[in-house]
């Protein structure tokens, strides 16, 4: 009886204006190779954000949605909401 438990990033999704990368991981508990439970996070990468911390996947993600044009859009944006 093997216990495990996985983190892995099951959704990335690029929604709205300014393009921000939704980011959903799954934690899977599996006995013995069958899945006993799962949950799941989210978090948000705005334009601008330091994603270098983040999996390679969802680095490659950000480095194409988030254009010099889109995080200077959304830091007017930001700035005008001041």
């Amino acid at each position: 009886m093997a216990l495990t438990k996985e983190t892995i990033i099951d959704k990335i999704e690029v929604v709205g204006t300014y393009k921000a990368v939704q980011v959903r991981t799954a934690v899977v508990v599996k006995e013995d190779d069958v899945e006993l439970s799962r949950t799941h996070n989210r978090h948000v990468i705005s334009a601008g954000s330091d994603y270098s911390s983040e999996d390679s996947e969802v680095q490659a993600v950000c480095q194409a949605v988030h254009t010099s044009a889109i995080v200077s859009a959304y830091t007017t944006y930001l700035e005008a909401q001041e």
